[in-house]
């Protein structure tokens, strides 16, 4: 009898949250959607000014999960003025901020990226240190703005604001589809409110029964430049040796 009580209490509140969830939990939901203990790919990142010039990088990224963080390490191949290039984070599963490095060869040096930096653009794109690490959900205040459609999906539209006030970003607006717990698409605002970029996923598909995102883009549109993101030969759940992971093999790179 006290099994079917506990069990019908959890059948009921499993009811009401999906009657009436929260901003928060939503976001937790994302933040812990299963992606493979492994994740091993060939990046594309294609950056575009306002006039329409290209450039291209290409990156070989590893990322593993050890249970209570993350950690994700990139190996730019080319062009030439960027090649071996590295640059690592790990996450954690606590809330803490992230740990992030990178190793720049014409200086022969690692370099650990402070807490004051995290807002510098990436290698000129237009992500922040801080976009490429797994921000957790404790950090902000999370509130549901409405519901809607978008590209065919039903979303939750979430507005997000930081706890901590030097955040660069005022608020974010994400929309959540429902069910699959991905992204499709997040604005940024700045510290005065004005709207500052948008991330459009652009592709979203199942490989080994995990949801991926093997194509997104990043537009600012103050400074009208984009940096899309395309993966490649992605492979799930294949073995990566942890040493990968370390200052030692940013400097000496993979083969």
């Amino acid at each position: 009898m006290k099994k079917r009580i506990i069990g019908l209490t959890i059948f009921l509140a499993l009811n009401l949250w999906a009657q009436n969830p929260d901003g928060h939990s939503i976001m937790m939901k994302v933040y812990e959607r299963p992606t493979g203990q492994t994740i091993l790919s060939d990046l594309t990142m294609s950056l575009t000014n306002s006039r329409g010039d290209l450039r291209e990088r290409t990156i070989q990224q590893f990322l593993k999960d050890f249970g209570d963080h993350e950690k994700k390490i990139m190996f730019f191949k080319a062009p030439a003025d960027v090649r071996n290039t590295s640059f690592m984070n790990w996450s954690y599963d606590s809330g803490q901020d992230d740990d992030q490095w990178i190793y720049l060869p014409a200086l022969k040096k690692v370099k650990r990226i402070a807490s004051d930096s995290k807002s510098d653009y990436f290698m000129g794109s237009d992500f922040t240190y801080d976009d490429l690490g797994e921000r957790h959900p404790d950090k902000d205040d999370h509130k549901i703005l409405r519901e809607e459609t978008l590209n065919g999906e039903n979303c939750y539209v979430i507005e997000s604001r930081p706890k901590d006030d030097d955040n660069m970003y005022s608020h974010t607006i994400t929309w959540i589809i429902k069910d699959k717990w991905i992204g499709l698409k997040k604005e940024f605002y700045d510290e005065d409110g004005e709207h500052l970029k948008t991330l459009n996923i652009q592709k979203y598909e199942q490989i080994s029964g995990y949801w991926v995102i093997p194509i997104m883009e990043m537009h600012n549109v103050q400074k009208d430049h984009r940096t899309r993101i395309e993966m490649k030969n992605i492979k799930i759940n294949q073995a990566v040796d942890d040493g990968i992971f370390t200052e030692r093999m940013m400097q000496r790179g993979v083969r």
